[in-house]
Order: structure tokens, then sequence, then C-alpha cells
């Protein structure tokens, strides 16, 4: 049997990590209840620790959760990862998409994963991997 994985987005893990995120209580809810594998990118990591770097203990608490949780980080720096997820964000500018979303979606690909923990109810529910694929959002009644 396949072990489930999930994409994580930025937005769950900042409401994670902050109790007065309205979303907080549902992420830590789903999280704490998972077993499998999670995964994200390098994008979304440099976006979490710029949101959470004006809060005290905030990047090392990050960090320690991403230690603990086991969580797998795919590189997304590489030029052509870069140019793939440009195209990305040319290709769903009405929406926007920002760059840790593109790498995301070129991650699903790579992965063959649709299962995405995230916030971004309107992107990821627009958003459609290489092959057409939509993704399923794993965390659909929370908001935030």
């Amino acid at each position: 049997m396949a072990v489930r994985t999930w994409l994580l987005d930025t937005g769950p893990l900042i409401a994670y990590l902050n109790r007065r995120d309205p979303a907080h209580a549902a992420v830590a809810a789903r999280l704490d209840d998972f077993s499998g594998q999670l995964v994200t990118t390098g994008a979304v990591v440099t976006e979490v620790m710029y949101f959470l770097s004006g809060v005290p203990g905030g990047p090392v608490a990050f960090a320690e959760l991403l230690v603990a949780s086991g969580t797998r980080i795919a590189e997304s720096s590489d030029p052509t990862w870069v140019l793939a997820a440009a195209d990305l964000m040319a290709r769903y500018s009405d929406t926007p998409m920002d760059f840790a979303d593109a790498t995301l979606v070129q991650l699903a690909d790579g992965l063959g994963v649709i299962d995405i923990l995230t916030l971004d109810r309107r992107g990821f529910s627009t958003y459609r991997t290489a092959k057409g694929k939509a993704f399923r959002l794993v965390a659909g009644s929370l908001s935030g």
C-alpha cells in the first residue's frame, strides 16, 4: 500500500504555528491526525520563514515542526524549475499564482500527488497539473 502524501502550502504552516490564526484549530486537527508523508518546496519554506521572521521564536518553531514531522522539502531553485514556475505564473496571472504555488504545482506533477493542505481555495481549485489533474483540497472547510 502506498504512503499517503500531502503537499503543504504556506498558509496552513503559519496557521499551525499561530494559535491566534482563525484556521489554527482546523489546521492543527488535520495535521495532528495525519499519518503519511508531508512534502513541500524550498519556496514554501522561504515564504513561511519570511512571514515568521518578526515572530519571536517563529522560525525556530517552524524548523522544529519540519524536523518533527519528517517533512520532505523539494528543491525549487534549479534554473529550469524557476523558468517552469515563471511560465505557470504567467499562465495563471488572472488567479494569481505566486512562485511558491507554482513550485507546488510542479512538485505535484513530479510526485503524482494531488492532495494539498492549503488555505488558498481559489488558487488550488483553479490550478491544474501538467497532466490536467485538479487538486484535492484535503482541508476544504478551512478558512483563513
